[in-house]
């Protein structure tokens, strides 16, 4: 009967409307403007924080993330839906990740960012929700043409654990802070890093969040993926809840500031917010899911969803230490041909996992 609940459209409904709330809340409470959440911007301060790289403005360990694999991992412990699972290719995910976020870093911000950015008047975001939606649907292209990572298979009761074990590693590393030595932990004193809402306010948000999501599937890649493949509109309806909620949140807050120019944590380099997005929403797609899915399944023990979550704290400080993550200035020096290489090896993964790649190189699997 509870499954049942959990996966009807209400619910659906429901937890986009607890997101975008949330967002916007969150942002109240302390967090960078139209970023109250957003997965790959959270997981590149995580990665700043553990020293991966050295941008002083993007350091800080984000319980958000700690909280999403928490509450999915318990959904699914209380639901019996805890099945640890791997070897999926999971090298080939590590690289999808990667080059997620560096698409990601390119316009500044995952898919629920985009639908934030939005919500918060931010125009830019027009441009980086169409290159999202050109994205998922080249990712179509390549499903239809049989694409696929193969099948995980279940394992070991530990290698579920593994992910949540590290999340709460890295959670004690925020409430002590320890000063080592090399520097680390770092923690920015300035800048998106240096704007959080309450270690516990977001833990426990998080961890709501985290639950939800687990229980609805909730996923913006999937859920545009849906509509034009199936016609199925489950997830979109979830979705444009979040939109409209994080909107009227941000009005009734006063944080909706319409235009394109001075916006926060953002630029208005067109052709490079757009592509930036086609890159994410590829890579995103040819994983089989967002950012925030990514999370809830390594919640749930799937270590191959956690490995892609390793590659996009990787791609951060790739991205930042090589110079292809924007700024508000505009696109790093690197940052679009970052974009165009990334196209290129997502292009050649979707050809070469598809049937007409595998019938080329006349691989029977």
């Amino acid at each position: 009967m509870w499954k049942n609940f959990f996966n009807s459209r209400k619910n659906i409904i429901f937890t986009g409307i607890f997101i975008g709330i949330s967002a916007a809340y969150l942002q109240k409470l302390g967090n960078p403007p139209n970023m109250g959440i957003c997965v790959a911007c959270m997981l590149r301060d995580i990665a700043g924080a553990l020293g991966l790289h050295r941008a002083e403005v993007a350091q800080y360990i984000r319980p958000e993330i700690i909280g999403f694999i928490l509450g999915s991992l318990l959904a699914a412990l209380i639901f019996k839906e805890f099945k640890p699972r791997a070897g999926s290719a999971p090298l080939v995910r590590f690289v999808l990740g990667f080059l997620s976020m560096v698409g990601a870093l390119v316009f500044l911000g995952c898919p629920w960012r985009t639908l934030l950015r939005l919500a918060g008047g931010d125009g830019n975001a027009l441009f980086g929700l169409a290159g999202l939606i050109v994205g998922i649907w080249i990712g179509i292209f390549f499903i239809k043409s049989g694409y696929n990572l193969g099948r995980n298979q279940r394992t070991h009761q530990l290698v579920g654990w593994i992910m949540p074990v590290i999340m709460l590693g890295i959670f004690l590393l925020l409430i002590f802070q320890p000063h080592l030595s090399s520097g680390a932990v770092f923690f920015s004193s300035k800048g998106p890093g240096a704007q959080h809402a309450p270690i516990f306010i977001s833990l426990i948000i998080a961890i709501a969040i985290g639950f939800l999501a687990q229980r609805t599937r909730f996923c913006t890649v999937a859920a545009v993926r849906d509509a034009i493949l199936i016609k199925d509109t489950y997830l979109l309806t979830g979705v444009v809840s979040l939109l409209l909620a994080a909107l009227v949140s941000n009005l009734t807050l006063k944080q909706f500031h319409p235009g394109f120019q001075g916006q926060p944590i953002a630029h208005n380099s067109q052709l490079w917010n757009f592509g930036g997005m086609v890159l994410a929403g590829l890579a995103f797609t040819l994983a089989g899911g967002c950012p925030g899915r990514q999370l809830f399944l390594s919640g749930e023990g799937d270590a191959d969803a956690a490995i892609f979550v390793l590659g996009m704290v990787v791609g951060a400080g790739f991205a930042h230490n090589f110079a292809t993550a924007s700024s508000p200035k505009g696109p790093g020096l690197w940052g679009p041909a970052s974009v165009i290489t990334g196209l290129i090896v997502c292009f050649i993964i979707g050809f070469s996992m598809s049937d007409l790649g595998k019938k080329q190189m006349g691989d029977k699997k």
